[in-house]
């Protein structure tokens, strides 16, 4: 069983491994910065990993995610709103999906674990997986027969560990007739690109 971090519009190897591997999400783990807990990556004209970020609340060095709140002090989601716009309009599924997640964009949620695990049931639903992964209040101590992976996925290199089990099946991108492809982005960069083949190839990614 895989032992995850809530995040943000997860990654590719972060959805193959909800779509298709045993997976409790911890949200009674500590808050750690700069993570994908309120980020994600997406591909842009200027920059082929651009980060989009969500604003919090500071709080204690060992708050649990699940009571951090989110700040409205500054226009991250008008920021977030545009740059998918930006990004993605002219990608084939764009018009098809953006009506499902753009009203994340306009409500206000006060915790992020109401935010992330919204975006998380619509993007499953969106890539027609039955996936149901559970969640846990508390710490996960990692124990035999756990993959601990809440410090592995990282935006961070540094931090990040190899997955032998993970390798991204490549997909046709935005800017694929300019540029190689990109490892990793956010799930929504597949399923704007891909649409309906976005599952297969989550299930392709996963090696094993």
């Amino acid at each position: 069983m895989n032992i995850l971090s809530l995040t943000y519009l997860g990654n590719i190897q972060w959805f193959a491994k909800v779509c298709f591997e045993e997976c409790v999400i911890d949200v009674g783990e500590h808050y750690i910065k700069q993570s994908f807990r309120n980020r994600c990556e997406i591909m842009t004209a200027p920059a082929p990993r651009m980060p989009l970020v969500v604003n919090v609340v500071k709080g204690n060095s060992r708050q649990a995610v699940k009571d951090v709140r989110i700040d409205y002090s500054k226009r991250w989601q008008h920021q977030h709103r545009q740059a998918f716009v930006s990004a993605y309009s002219n990608s084939p599924f764009f018009d098809h999906y953006w009506p499902e997640l753009e009203p994340f964009f306009e409500r206000r949620y006060e915790f992020l674990t109401d935010l992330d695990v919204g975006l998380l049931e619509t993007l499953l639903r969106l890539l027609g997986s039955d996936a149901a992964p559970a969640f846990s209040q508390t710490y996960i101590d990692a124990a035999a027969g756990r993959t601990d992976l809440r410090a592995a996925i990282s935006p961070k290199p540094r931090l990040a560990r190899p997955d032998p089990s993970f390798r991204v099946e490549p997909y046709w991108q935005v800017f694929s007739a300019v540029r190689p492809f990109e490892l990793n982005l956010s799930v929504v960069d597949l399923l704007f690109c891909e649409g309906p083949q976005s599952l297969d190839i989550l299930r392709r990614s996963k090696i094993g």
